[in-house]
């Protein structure tokens, strides 16, 4: 393709967030890697089922980051940099008030909830374990989602490309130290985790607060607006919940497929999250870009930059692919997968891969949706799509994790129709601070 100065600005944003977005999954999969090496099948399988409740309850907060990066961007294209400022701010008082919330709700509640997924005595043992200590990291978790949402909206993409490098490779080295080198077992792959989680959080308190009285917002909450970043967020809540049912149905699922079809769902669940925060790269840029041009009025400019940003989700999609199938015969060995492993990840791998130029094109579109504002109209899609996966699922139950990944693209379908039958409106071009 052509190289225009709009696929620069395009460029100029996706690709730090990129790098920022692919080290987010990376986390999860070292975990893996080390685990897999250290400790074997089963404590692989109990890290796919701590690791799909962890991150159902703070994905459940994504709208900390779409939803301020949504509110920042258009202020800050309507000339309020101030005021931008301070929505973040009161963003992040809410995500330390949810942190520590999912403290003290979910510590008790750890025992049930992996109970749900029907995993064998030992697995559920060390999945508490492993999801309790995570828990201690759930504010700092969330606090990185909402100053990544500040940042995003004022288009700084490159600080949290560094913060996200940073506190990858502090993982990994505290991961391999706790788990291979003092042999504190999958404790040891959680310690790791909260202390680069909390670590990272730290910078961007400060990156935040420099920002704040740089522009004279201040940093005491708000309660109006704390409020208000709760309330604007619901309809995002709402679609975040509906895409958690679809992957935790999937894993519980998987789960009672039995312990090789777990570690291998498990496996390809990572590689495909870690595709799917590649491509939701054109998405973060679909936000700050939407955000930014109907907030100053420019609707000409928003079609043009979402009719780009598609060109561009099909074609990353295509090459994820490729690159997908290309790396099959690597992939398994990389988790120290026994051989019946293996076997099954090499097959799901296939569904995965093709699968991409779809997913592109989803994300892009609900990046952009995101960033216009229309999380209402998310929320109601999130449910009917759902609701179009369930059955699908049910039925790949009796057929095996292959057929459960063909579900999956099911409700992927069902995704596109809606987002391209919405952006092909005009409903969702609304301007305006």
């Amino acid at each position: 393709m052509l190289i225009t100065p709009r696929d620069r600005e395009i460029l100029r944003l996706a690709v730090p967030a990129f790098g920022a977005l692919v080290a987010e999954p990376l986390f999860l999969l070292a975990d893996y890697a080390i685990v897999g090496h250290g400790l074997g099948t089963t404590a692989v399988g109990s890290l796919g089922v701590a690791g799909a409740v962890l991150t159902t309850l703070v994905n459940l907060c994504v709208f900390l980051a779409y939803g301020t990066t949504a509110s920042v961007a258009r202020q800050s294209g309507a000339g309020n940099h101030a005021r931008a400022m301070r929505s973040g701010v009161d963003g992040i008082w809410l995500a330390l008030a949810i942190g520590a919330t999912l403290i003290v709700v979910g510590w008790p509640l750890a025992p049930a909830m992996v109970e749900l997924f029907g995993a064998g005595p030992e697995q559920s043992a060390q999945a508490v374990t492993y999801l309790r200590i995570s828990l201690l990291g759930a504010p700092g978790m969330l606090v990185v989602l909402a100053g990544t949402g500040v940042l995003r909206g004022l288009r700084d993409t490159l600080t949290p490309l560094a913060v996200a490098v940073g506190s990858f490779a502090l993982n990994a080295a505290l991961n391999a130290w706790f788990v291979l080198g003092l042999g504190w077992g999958i404790a040891g792959s959680a310690w790791g985790t909260v202390l680069a989680q909390t670590l990272g959080a730290a910078v961007y308190l400060v990156v935040v607060a420099r920002g704040a009285l740089r522009l004279g917002a201040p940093l005491t909450p708000s309660l109006a607006g704390v409020r208000q970043a709760g309330t604007a967020g619901f309809a995002l809540l709402v679609r975040t919940v509906c895409l958690r049912v679809v992957l935790l149905v999937a894993t519980v699922i998987a789960t009672r497929m039995g312990e090789a079809e777990l570690a291998a769902y498990a496996i390809a669940t990572q590689v495909w999250t870690l595709l799917a925060f590649a491509l939701d790269a054109i998405a973060i840029a679909g936000q700050a870009i939407t955000g930014r041009s109907l907030g100053a009025g420019d609707v000409a400019a928003t079609k043009a930059a979402t009719r780009r940003m598609v060109q561009w989700g099909v074609w990353s999609g295509a090459v994820l692919g490729l690159l997908v199938i290309a790396a099959r015969p690597v992939l398994p060995g990389l988790f120290d997968a026994d051989p019946q492993v293996a076997e099954l990840l090499l097959a799901v791998l296939w569904p995965v891969a093709l699968f991409q130029p779809v997913c592109g094109v989803v994300f892009v579109l609900d990046g952009v949706l995101i960033g216009a504002g229309d999380q209402r109209y998310l929320a109601w899609a999130g449910v009917w799509t759902t609701l179009a996966y369930l059955p699908a699922a049910l039925l790949a139950a009796g057929f095996g994790v292959v057929a459960l990944w063909c579900a999956l693209g099911v409700w992927m379908l069902a995704r596109l129709i809606t987002l391209v039958r919405r952006s092909a409106g005009t409903a969702w071009l609304v301007t305006g601070a």
